[in-house]
């Protein structure tokens, strides 16, 4: 039984999940503002927005990239303005030689302050973003009211290594996304199972409608540490409120799972694995 005594740290979040205008910022910012006044208006603590929350998922970094920081400029007024957090993604031109471009997710605080700037480890090959965004190389933490949160973007839920290694800190993880219709029982089923795995709250926001000729269902959701849906919407532009205890280590302590994993053990594992990949191309020709 949970120890009357200890009291949970607490927050109201949340998740909006927007029809993206394709590649227009200025109509965005303008959607956003609205939604975050509301979610201010409903004493939300922090709001989070899907992947490239301003753009919709283009690989048109001509049009989408930015080297001034202006849309954490203007997020930053808008949390001072309504006194909230907010999460947001945007495209972070890069100088590297190959001009490749960054996929990030950046977290304000309510005085404007970058909390969290997180670059996308893992560019969606598939559809191309590769080619025009390199992958990020470093986990993202910070705290709300105490809480340690992390976030990944999208085609990174597919990743599972990485989220186990960020919930060694983290108890919130929020996974803001671009997540195609054709493939959304993928991403309610990873969503679970990264909840579920992983012993923390899922905070899943994605965008909606038709985007750059691609249909997107939404689904947006927080999920318990126990793989329970707490909130969820579907098919409509719209926002979940959700007001959450962090209890993650009552779940954690109740079923104490990651006490037997055996780290070492795994990395072992992937260094044999590597070694005999490198054994094998030194082999062929």
């Amino acid at each position: 039984m949970e120890d009357s005594r200890i009291k949970n740290k607490k927050i109201k979040i949340a998740l909006v999940q927007t029809q993206i205008v394709w590649e227009d910022k200025e109509r965005n910012f303008e959607t956003a503002g609205k939604w975050i006044g509301e979610a201010a208006g409903k004493r939300a603590e922090a709001v989070f927005f899907p992947e490239m929350s301003f753009t919709g998922f283009s690989m048109n970094t001509d049009v989408t990239q930015e080297d001034d920081e202006r849309t954490i400029r203007y997020m930053g007024g808008l949390a001072r303005k309504y006194h909230i957090s907010i999460g947001f993604g945007w495209v972070k031109g890069c100088a590297g030689p190959d001009g490749r471009c960054e996929n990030h997710y950046t977290v304000v605080d309510s005085a404007g302050d970058v909390l969290s700037d997180y670059a996308k480890i893992h560019p969606f090959s598939f559809s191309g973003e590769d080619e025009r965004f390199q992958g990020g190389s470093a986990l993202a933490h910070f705290g709300l009211n105490g809480i340690p949160y992390s976030s990944f973007v999208c085609y990174d839920l597919r990743f599972p290594e990485i989220f186990q290694a960020a919930s060694g800190k983290a108890h919130m993880i929020v996974v803001p996304a671009n997540w195609p219709a054709e493939r959304r029982e993928h991403w309610k089923l990873l969503l679970r199972a990264r909840a579920v795995e992983n012993q923390v709250y899922i905070l899943a926001v994605n965008c909606v409608g038709e985007t750059g000729g691609i249909l997107y269902a939404g689904d947006s959701c927080v999920i318990a540490p126990d793989g329970e849906v707490r909130a969820a919407l579907s098919g409509t532009e719209g926002m979940i409120l959700s007001e959450l205890s962090d209890d993650t280590e009552r779940f954690r302590g109740e079923f104490p799972v990651k006490q037997d994993r055996r780290e070492a053990f795994y990395a072992k594992l992937l260094s044999e694995d590597g070694e005999q990949k490198i054994r094998k191309r030194g082999n062929t020709g």
